[in-house]
């Protein structure tokens, strides 16, 4: 019999951290559930309709020591990690960058850079060890680690910083057979982007609806990217809403 593979998804709660969830327990993965939150992870274990291959474990992602026990626990649980989905995040509120309080900047870089490391590190540590050696690690980066939207200086400096987490990661793990690659997401249809289907802020000055897409395509494709042999890697997978301004001017 095939043993069930481990995965950790953060912010699993909500948005595509729920998509994710999802998506890997239909697939017969056991998932550790981990976020601020604990009643919305025991929601997203009650709907998958697979509760006994879910771990609930409230953590924070900007405190270290939340993130160690939160490794510590599922191994506890399962024995390894196959699978970390580094995706917790916050955004700040859209104003110019001036008017940007540090208690606001402090907050994204905590859970979107300090955060994604800390569980990059435990996630290392455990997958050196573990027999058989290695495992995946998949940041959520966004769009926005290529191209900012107007007023998003925290968010966008965060995600760009993610890249290189990404590709520095992904060479320290050839070693130990930890395959480490980011998805870059933009416009899934969930409630953090709801505001943009109504109308947004653009380069140009104007506010314009955008399309979004339906967010299980990100499901579906990190599902791809964890499914891969170790010897195999999607370094870079960037999905979208085909007709989001992104490409080209707008």
């Amino acid at each position: 019999m095939t043993q069930p593979k481990i995965a950790i998804v953060t912010g699993a709660g909500t948005g595509i951290g729920k998509t994710a969830a999802l998506a890997l327990l239909n697939d017969g993965w056991q998932v550790a559930l981990a976020g601020r939150r604990e009643q919305p992870l025991k929601d997203v274990a009650e709907e998958s309709g697979h509760a006994s291959q879910c771990l609930v474990v409230p953590t924070d992602v900007a405190n270290p020591e939340s993130v160690k026990a939160l490794f510590a626990q599922t191994v506890q649980a399962w024995g390894r990690v196959d699978l970390l989905f580094n995706n917790a995040g916050v955004s700040a509120p859209p104003v110019p960058l001036d008017e940007l309080t540090i208690e606001q900047w402090r907050n994204v870089v905590d859970i979107n850079l300090n955060g994604m490391f800390y569980c990059l590190q435990q996630a290392f540590a455990i997958m050196k060890k573990q027999q058989p050696m290695g495992g995946r690690i998949i940041n959520n980066g966004s769009i926005s680690a290529y191209a900012p939207r107007p007023n998003s200086i925290a968010y966008t400096s965060t995600k760009h910083a993610v890249t290189g987490l990404t590709k520095t990661a992904a060479l320290d793990g050839r070693a130990f057979s930890i395959a480490v690659g980011q998805i870059d997401i933009g416009n899934a249809g969930t409630d953090m982007a709801a505001p943009m289907a109504r109308g947004v802020k653009q380069a140009s000055g104007d506010v314009k609806p955008e399309p979004l897409m339906d967010v299980a395509h990100v499901g579906e494709s990190i599902l791809y990217m964890a499914n891969l042999p170790l010897t195999a890697n999607v370094l870079f997978h960037t999905v979208m809403a085909t007709n989001m301004p992104f490409v080209g001017r707008g």
